[in-house]
């Protein structure tokens, strides 16, 4: 009878011990499945070290690339290939922001339930929120240069198109890539934002300063902080208030703001505003912008301008650009699209609680949104540059260290329910802001209303 005891109880024990185990394993298979299928030698998966499986699509169905056992297949279209090379990746799998790494999983198609299994065993097609045509138009106003463009719809947050340059044809790579093709420009680096900052310093006015919109200064084309430190603009503007301030870019004004404000309520500003940190869009971390906030003098000047060390990532001021135009609030941009009828589903779910933030209040929103209207049609040209656009923008000239020219900025967004796009457009070494990156706004937001 004590024999029996003892072997139920050696019985119990070993199968606690098996259940422990099971439990262990699905608890790992959980949460670390994925990562156990896609190991190099698994076979189904890859072939010759390169990944074997998924197709990647925009949101109009247009295939952009799709991987294959003998290798990475891409569009047909010469300008769509360079365009979305930071987003299909290259066949070396240098790109960070590339599909490839990014969304490996989802290109395998590995789920908790089937593993890697799938119906014709090609993976999974994955689609975004793209227009790829609107990016090669992108990629060709670019023209060569360095820079990048991204919009996206601020109200669903779906980017429409990010593209950067430079690239090269992914379908047929050159020996020598030019320097810096492997950045993604809009996602995995910052620049020094110019005046495009002065929108921050602009907000931070408004909702903390008595007199914001009664403030004038008379510039007369520098301000002298002693020890030849000075801010200086390329003309005098005379006396100026905020919203004259702002049309003609006045860096005297602005520096004075700055200096009213201080460098602790700046600091303040970049937090709200999220230009100091990472964005997780579908899994692709943009780069989180850096500052320095001087006490006082020129250098706290200059901070509230734009230049100094104030360095912000595209991404980040374009999301911006989207709490002005939505009443202050920030709707966080998101780049996959709806693959199958179940992901349509998840998609409403997470278009109904999309990821938001209140940055500014929507009075001090509807204030910038106005000025930045009086900016385009006083200043940058108004329905002769822009026709058909009702648009609020703010440009910006960024001078760098060592560079023949500024940097161009132009960042904003339509004011217009049925085109609902904000956008920020950098054009290195582009010279003035309207100059460069206004033109090639103008023809990416053409195309992408038409």
């Amino acid at each position: 009878m004590k024999k029996i005891e003892k072997r139920a109880i050696m019985c119990l024990l070993l199968a606690f011990v098996l259940l422990g185990g099971v439990c262990v394993f699905i608890y790992k298979d959980w949460n670390e499945g994925n990562e156990w299928v896609v190991y190099e030698g698994n076979r189904d998966v890859f072939a010759d070290g390169d990944l074997a499986k998924g197709a990647l699509y925009d949101a109009g169905g247009q295939l952009l690339m799709k991987n294959t056992a003998d290798g990475m297949q891409f569009n047909d279209d010469y300008n769509v290939r360079c365009s979305l090379m930071h987003i299909t990746g290259d066949k070396d799998n240098n790109i960070s922001t590339g599909t490839n790494r990014v969304f490996l999983d989802r290109m395998i198609g590995y789920d908790f339930i089937n593993g890697i299994y799938t119906l014709n065993n090609e993976g999974e097609n994955v689609s975004l929120t793209l227009d790829s045509n609107v990016c090669a138009t992108a990629y060709q106003a670019l023209s060569g240069r360095k820079g990048t463009v991204g919009v996206y719809n601020y109200k669903t947050g779906q980017i429409v198109c990010m593209v950067s340059s430079p690239t090269f044809d992914p379908a047929d790579p050159p020996s020598d890539p030019p320097d810096g093709a492997y950045i993604n420009r809009f996602t995995s680096a910052t620049f020094a934002p110019g005046s495009t900052f002065k929108l921050v310093t602009a907000a931070a006015s408004i909702e903390n300063l008595d007199n914001a919109y009664s403030y004038t200064f008379d510039c007369v084309g520098s301000v002298d902080y002693g020890h030849n430190d000075k801010v200086t603009d390329v003309s005098s503007h005379g006396t100026v208030d905020l919203e004259e301030a702002l049309e003609v870019s006045c860096n005297c004004y602005f520096g004075k703001v700055a200096e009213q404000l201080g460098g602790n309520l700046i600091e303040k500003y970049v937090e709200k505003t999220g230009l100091n940190k990472s964005i997780d869009i579908d899994g692709i971390e943009t780069k989180a912008g850096t500052f320095d906030y001087p006490d006082s003098g020129v250098n706290l000047a200059w901070t509230g301008i734009g230049q100094y060390h104030d360095m912000v990532n595209p991404c980040a001021m374009m999301v911006y650009m989207g709490a002005i135009a939505n009443e202050g609030t920030a709707v966080y941009p998101t780049i996959l699209g709806a693959d199958n009828i179940v992901d349509k589903k998840i998609k409403e779910v997470k278009t109904a609680a999309l990821k938001k933030e209140e940055m500014i209040d929507p009075s001090t929103a509807s204030s910038l949104k106005s000025m930045m209207h009086n900016n385009v049609e006083s200043h940058y040209g108004g329905q002769s540059a822009f026709p058909g656009l009702d648009l609020c923008a703010k440009t910006g000239t960024a001078e760098v260290a060592g560079q023949s020219a500024p940097n161009s900025w132009f960042v904003g967004f339509l004011d217009d329910d049925e085109h609902p796009y904000a956008f920020a457009v950098l054009v290195e070494e582009g010279g003035y802001g309207i100059d460069a990156a206004g033109s090639v706004a103008n023809t990416v937001l053409q195309d992408l209303v038409d």
